[in-house]
């Protein structure tokens, strides 16, 4: 009989918890800034930036030290596209 150790149990219970902390396409998150930012706060994230743009509501946020651009209906405010956030998008410009 294989043994396990503490910490490979302990990542077994908190890996999967981590998956469930992120929002994914199709979460309804609102239509106000105020229903976003909270919802998206509960689920641990780090708001950097938010703005309406060409009838989407674009979120800028960190979670876990990984940032992402989150694209919200502004119709019915479900998410429509997750995103990782490219740093490195300004700096090629050199």
């Amino acid at each position: 009989m294989m043994k396990l150790s503490k910490a490979t149990l302990l990542a077994g219970l908190v890996i999967p918890g981590l998956a469930f902390a992120q929002v994914a396409p199709g979460d309804k998150l609102g239509t106000a800034e105020a229903d976003i930012r909270a919802k998206l706060e509960a689920h641990g994230y780090t708001i950097t930036e938010f703005e309406v743009e060409d009838g989407e509501i674009e979120v800028e946020a960190t979670l876990n030290g990984v940032a992402y651009e989150i694209e919200v209906s502004s119709q019915d405010g479900n998410v429509v596209e997750i995103a990782l956030e490219d740093e490195d998008e300004d700096s090629n410009d050199s």
